[in-house]
């Protein structure tokens, strides 16, 4: 179908562009934005169920939502794994009582989310953790599990409440056999550790966390026991929608910024760097067709199954190239950076330098270029599968 905005829309625009100016004038700390946003009702527009404190929003205006929230340079969303990942999953695959007891509190903004997902040795190739899940025979049997493991690159683990962990709870099993999809609560001590991990830019957005006999209880086990990975194939579906439209606006302003200085410091002047530019104004204008291709398609056929793969390919290898025209228009003060840039040194990397650093991992994190290629060659044209180890 042609996707397009219609005159509701704009509409609801006006009312989201009110909203975002009325309340981001002295923006509070993340967790109080996130409780902000929940009493506005502004969490949960993509739900598809009534009952849980969410407003009801069309997927146009979903898009309206997550592009004028981009544009108003809002705060970065603690709670997008929350309402984003885990809710579409329960929402597919949990019980009633799941339901009740976790969507609320995340359309509130009161109780935040982390995946734990990838390990050491299992990052793209999800399938080979080796996290372990054991029902505790210690009490009632059956009545929850100890969850024992190590999980890396965790988002906003340090925050988080809770954490979905999907953990091997048959011993004997390999590959994505044996995994159940478990919902951990983070406050227990002793038992649940994290561990910062420094970026190239100084900063510490990831986490190690290690688990070491954490408690889930049997009843928040998602989809039943030796079904995590239907349940975590299903997640991943949901990682990429909706929000690529509002990164596209990010990508944009800061394309913006480095035209802005190519400028004025006559870096434009070159045929070469204006040649680049063009080129990366061209394929995010593509990049946004595609998004809205995908998204106004009927969801269904080879094509729909390779589109999130087909994104990621494209936006990540151009945000790479972003951030090296970026360090290339500052010219050579952009290539040298100061001795420590650490979260507790009062020197900062540049936005240009932090672009460059960042940008490097675009190809890695969410599932590398490798993978995403062998995805659309197995699942939308067929081809033989990659020999598994």
């Amino acid at each position: 179908m042609e996707f397009g905005f219609g005159s509701e829309d704009e509409v609801f625009r006006g009312e989201v562009r009110g909203w975002l100016a009325a309340h981001l004038d002295g923006v509070p700390a993340r967790s109080a934005w996130e409780r902000e946003l929940g009493r506005g009702g502004w969490i949960g527009l993509g739900w598809s169920e009534d009952g849980y404190g969410n407003r009801r929003a069309s997927l146009t205006q979903q898009v309206v939502w997550a592009e004028e929230y981009a544009r108003a340079k809002a705060p970065p969303r603690s709670g997008h794994i929350g309402e984003n990942l885990l809710a579409p999953t329960l929402i597919a695959h949990g019980t009633d009582e799941q339901k009740a007891r976790f969507l609320p509190p995340v359309a509130r903004g009161e109780e935040l989310w982390c995946q734990g997902y990838s390990e050491p040795g299992a990052g793209s190739d999800l399938a080979g953790i080796r996290t372990t899940a054991v029902q505790d025979k210690g009490h009632e049997a059956g009545d929850s599990y100890r969850v024992t493991g190590q999980k890396i690159w965790t988002s906003l683990a340090h925050e988080a409440d809770w954490c979905f962990v999907l953990a091997r709870t048959r011993p004997e099993s390999t590959r994505h056999h044996g995994l159940t999809f478990l919902l951990v609560p983070m406050d227990q001590p002793g038992r649940i550790e994290i561990r910062p991990i420094r970026q190239l830019t100084g900063t510490s957005d990831f986490n190690e966390v290690f688990f070491d006999g954490a408690v889930a209880r049997a009843e928040h086990v998602v989809g039943g026991e030796g079904h995590g990975w239907r349940v975590a194939m299903s997640l991943l579906g949901y990682e990429r929608g909706v929000s690529t439209l509002a990164q596209q606006i990010g990508f944009a302003e800061e394309l913006g910024r480095v035209v802005e200085t190519a400028v004025a410091n006559g870096a434009a002047d070159d045929p070469v760097v204006r040649d680049l530019l063009v080129r990366q104004w061209a394929e995010l204008r593509t990049m946004r067709w595609n998004a809205l291709r995908t998204l106004g398609s009927s969801g269904g056929g080879q094509g729909a199954a390779g589109a999130p793969s087909v994104a990621k390919l494209l936006w990540g290898r151009w945000h790479q190239r972003l951030g090296e025209l970026a360090v290339r228009v500052g010219g050579a003060g952009a290539a040298v950076g100061p001795a420590d840039w650490s979260a507790d040194s009062p020197y900062r990397l540049d936005a240009f330098q932090h672009l460059f650093l960042f940008s490097r991992a675009d190809t890695i994190y969410g599932g590398s270029d490798e993978i995403q290629r062998t995805i659309i060659a197995e699942r939308v044209l067929g081809l033989p599968k990659e020999p598994r180890g």
